[in-house]
């Protein structure tokens, strides 16, 4: 009976992940059908800019300086005061 049982495990039940293999190598192997002019429905084509078209500039930062506003204060310090704990009384 253990020898059936054995032969059953090690050869019988290797077919479906044999089968799983074929099917997945053959998926891989075949080639992907585009049809011509589909995007896959993600909207118009992108088209690049033109070759001497600028691009457009960030916004430039305020000025500083004698020129523009003072430069902005820093805010004023705030210190936290941590008092010594009080042992409590026995």
């Amino acid at each position: 009976m253990n020898a059936w049982l054995f032969l059953w495990l090690m050869l019988g039940l290797k077919i479906p992940l044999v089968a799983l293999f074929l099917i997945v190598r053959w998926a891989v192997r075949q080639a992907p059908e585009a049809a011509p002019g589909s995007d896959g429905g993600i909207g118009p084509p992108l088209t690049p800019r033109h070759p001497h078209h600028p691009r457009s500039r960030p916004p430039r930062p305020p000025r500083r300086g004698p020129h523009g506003e003072p430069p902005v204060s820093s805010p004023a310090r705030v210190r936290a005061f941590a008092g010594r704990k009080r042992l409590p009384a026995r």
